[in-house]
């Protein structure tokens, strides 16, 4: 395993690590999470990602069983939480949801109990929220910073705008900003990584835990023939996942990326993990692997980066035609 600096601080992350989206309670019950769990811990695996929203706090309420009865040493991993949705959907009370510090306060708190820790290593604001002050949620993450319930917070799906706003609210009032961004990438979804946010790259120091590598198991191949019963595309409303990406462009161009795994002699999954990890930027790349011959091949992914040399990396543009300049 490979161990990545989480941008400019001086914590370190496995460059793949394991989250529970959709698959802990919705796909694996509690025996098959602990396997899971226990293949990556044991594979160097330091980083357990997970969030208040998961099947409204039954991810979480799995992950802390698993966590408990492995007994691991509390300074050989990360677990992380999220929040902004809250646990009740569209009947969240006003105070349930968003970036408050009421909501702030008590889904860490809630987090704590559900993954049955003493603190966060990372607790992230899961989407922006224009209806609370950055002021009040840069003092809330360091009330908690202070209090120790956290170790380190950070954004998820922020704009670079919004990124730089909290950091400079920070500056101004001598306190600490985000470290940490967590958004999607993969070889469809390009944009934030490659383009907006090169520049906090290079002034602030930012790491990213990059979740969706296999665009929703897209990447994997599994879906160029239709959609499987058991697969994540077909469970209940997840139908957005398909509308973006079955299509027949898309799937022409994963075919011809599965020949280019073929000459590596790896997987498509393992080709597309590893393409993601390549770009230093990534810090850890999340996966969301369901069965443990997933898991296996897609770990796989840090020796098959090596592979990855400019001819390969070039032919993979050609395939793609998407590399932002």
């Amino acid at each position: 395993m490979e161990y990545r600096k989480m941008g400019k601080t001086g914590l370190k992350l496995s460059v793949l690590s394991y989250g529970s989206w959709v698959t802990f309670s919705k796909q694996l019950d509690d025996s098959a999470a602990d396997r899971m769990m226990g293949i990556a811990y044991d594979s160097g695996i330091n980083f357990f990602d997970n969030a208040e929203v998961y099947e409204g706090g039954r991810s979480e309420e799995i992950m802390g069983r698993v966590l408990k009865s492995k007994n691991w040493d509390r300074t050989s991993y990360c677990v992380s939480s999220k929040a902004f949705f809250g646990l009740h959907g569209k009947n969240n009370k006003p105070t349930q949801h968003g970036l408050s510090r009421k909501h702030l306060t008590e889904a860490c708190n809630a987090a704590l109990q559900r993954l049955q820790v003493d603190y966060l290593d990372l607790f992230y604001c899961h989407r922006p929220d224009p209806e609370t002050p950055m002021e009040e949620i840069v003092w809330t993450m360091n009330i908690l910073l202070n209090q120790g319930k956290i170790l380190y917070w950070g954004t998820s799906m922020w704009s670079a705008v919004e990124i730089m706003e909290a950091h400079t609210v920070a500056t101004r009032l001598h306190l600490i900003g985000p470290a940490v961004e967590q958004t999607q990438y993969n070889l469809f979804e390009r944009d934030k990584i490659e383009h907006e946010y090169l520049n906090i790259f290079k002034d602030v120091g930012m790491g990213t835990t990059i979740y969706s590598p296999l665009a929703n198991g897209f990447l994997s191949g599994k879906y160029n023939n239709g959609v499987p019963d058991d697969s994540r595309m077909a469970l209940k409303n997840y139908g957005w996942i398909k509308d973006r990406y079955i299509q027949e462009e898309k799937i022409g161009k994963v075919k011809k990326l599965a020949e280019v795994a073929k000459a590596l002699d790896t997987s498509l999954a393992t080709l597309a993990i590893a393409w993601c990890i390549h770009n230093p930027h990534v810090t850890s790349a999340i996966l969301g692997a369901t069965k443990e011959e997933q898991l296996t091949e897609n770990l796989q992914a840090v020796e098959v980066c090596a592979k990855l040399t400019p001819s390969v990396l070039e032919e993979i543009e050609g395939i793609m035609q998407a590399k932002l300049i």
